[in-house]
């Protein structure tokens, strides 16, 4: 009985991320009966790792081990010969598979017909099996992405080089073109370093280091340790870095930016962070913007940008971490109970000329770095600072459970660090009086965990226990819980630093369902 021959697939697999594999790439994969792999000697398979999420149990594997990668060989043929060899086995090996019926499926890191391994076992084979070849996303364009420049723009050309060729062919390239990619790094990286610098573009290259995955890395080039690079790396020169309106990289990784003078606004006499003839995106000194209560998801466009523009990051650092990675761009992380020392050096940096941006979690001028800015900037005369305003964490606890703040409301902090408790305690009684909704930050911490319970008595002294309580935990975070409950039944203990509290007003409701409103018209 004649056995209608499998069907051979080269499948591209992406820089690393696995959810940059494509849906067509995934789907052939977890069909496949056979998936084909290359690796080193060590035995472990990059690309098996990638497509690992998607293959399924019970399929054959063919793990294509190279005898050789950079070390020499007492091969006939040499190294060339021996790999000629090798490639011959291993389309064997598949050439089995295929004429059994079974389809294989060869996993490629990136696009397999872009310096991918994959390319051997089609030159072997397509002329003798059905081939398809789905293509990935390569390299180049991975790190074009986490570098966040585009590759070529208008009539540039990109000029891929592998770090292989000799140094003085590099160089020669390298004076000629505009964006470049120079692959094959690794045991290169010095000859291609070197190539750079005779070709008087050192300045303008990037590295990157296995883009799109958990360890990528992004650095100047010639900052780069050579010992630390592995193969999968590559130079980047990303479009217009050539060009002479854009700032050149300086020793100490921003950009070198004219210094500018702040505009002012002879009307107010408040300095507009604005420098007369520069474009209405361009700003100077300081920016407090708030990133909202968790996750980009909440930033507005405005923060984006301003975050996107900026030469240096200010601020505690888990808030700084939330900020993704820009190349160039220095982060100054700080310990939370620092806001005077945060603040007076941000506006050091701004009076330098940089473009300094001061990161607050929810809305920067709600118990947050705002104030503290500017109470430092009267210190730096002359240095504009500006307010970036970001989503609360109020508003935001509050859509998650309704509109608990549909009538007039109060935020107060319970934290006593920087006001007597008997300030937040006449506070509360008056708002509890005025029968105000309140929002209330700061209820607690590891240090201070009696303020809830007491905020609670002094609350009932004028509410009703039946009254709502929101309590919003980590909203818009991994751990994010909403939990409606009253005044009377209110537990201290399910309270802490990452909580916020809404306490409704008399007309507050909570439904069956576990919606709370307050609504807009208050009876008489």
């Amino acid at each position: 009985m004649n056995t209608v021959a499998g069907r051979l697939y080269g499948v591209g697999l992406g820089p690393g991320d696995p959810e940059l594999v494509t849906v067509k790439a995934a789907r052939l994969i977890g069909q496949a009966d056979v998936i084909a792999y290359h690796s080193a000697r060590h035995g472990r398979s990059i690309a098996r790792s990638i497509a690992l999420p998607y293959m399924r149990e019970g399929q054959a594997e063919e793990l294509l081990k190279y005898p050789l990668t950079t070390e020499s060989t007492d091969h006939p043929g040499g190294y060339q010969g021996a790999l000629d060899d090798f490639y011959a086995e291993c389309a064997d090996r598949l050439a089995a598979h295929l004429d059994a019926g079974r389809d294989v499926v060869v996993l490629c890191e990136g696009d397999p017909l872009f310096y991918g391994s994959y390319m051997h076992m089609h030159k072997r084979l397509a002329h003798r099996y059905e081939t398809e070849v789905v293509p990935g996303v390569t390299s180049v364009a991975g790190a074009a992405a986490v570098l966040g420049r585009p590759l070529v723009e208008h009539e540039e050309t990109l000029t891929v080089l592998p770090g292989t060729l000799p140094a003085e062919v590099i160089a020669e390239k390298l004076r000629s073109a505009d964006s470049v990619a120079v692959l094959k790094l690794g045991r290169t990286f010095e000859k291609v370093r070197d190539a750079l610098a005779e070709a008087g573009r050192l300045d303008e290259a990037w590295y990157v280091e296995r883009a799109t995955t958990a360890n990528q890395r992004i650095e100047r080039l010639k900052d780069v340790d050579p010992a630390s690079v592995p193969y999968f790396s590559l130079a980047m020169l990303p479009s217009g870095s050539r060009r002479a309106d854009l700032p050149a990289l300086s020793a100490d990784g921003t950009r070198d930016e004219p210094r500018l003078s702040a505009g002012r606004d002879e009307t107010s006499g408040l300095s507009t962070g604005r420098d007369e003839g520069r474009g209405e995106g361009d700003w100077a000194g300081v920016a407090v913007v708030g990133l909202g209560p968790a996750g980009e998801q909440w930033l507005t466009p405005e923060a984006h940008q301003v975050l996107a523009e900026a030469t240096d990051l200010v601020g505690y650092g888990p808030y700084v971490d939330r900020v993704p990675q820009r190349p160039g761009q220095i982060r100054h992380r700080t310990d939370n109970r620092v806001e005077a020392e945060r603040a007076a050096h941000a506006l050091s940096l701004a009076r330098e000329g940089r473009r300094v941006a001061v990161v607050s979690s929810g809305d920067p001028g709600v118990f947050a770095m705002a104030s503290a800015v500017l109470e430092a900037a009267e210190d730096f005369p002359g240095v504009p600072v500006r307010i970036v305003p970001g989503l609360t964490a109020a508003h935001a606890v509050a859509s998650r459970a309704g509109a608990p703040l549909g009538h007039d409301y109060c935020v107060v902090s319970l934290s006593d660090l920087l006001k007597p408790w008997e300030v937040v305690a006449d506070r509360l009684r008056a708002a509890a009086r005025a029968d105000l909704v309140l929002a209330i930050y700061n209820p607690a911490s590891r240090s201070r965990t009696w303020q809830v319970g007491a905020a609670r008595d002094l609350l009932m002294e004028h509410r009703d226990p039946a009254t709502p309580v929101v309590i919003g935990r980590d909203v818009g975070g991994p751990q994010e819980t909403i939990t409606v409950t009253t005044l009377g039944e209110l537990d201290p203990s399910q309270v802490d630093m990452r909580c916020l509290l809404i306490i409704g007003s008399s007309t507050t409701r909570a439904t069956d369902g576990g919606t709370v409103y307050t609504p807009r018209r208050y009876p008489a």
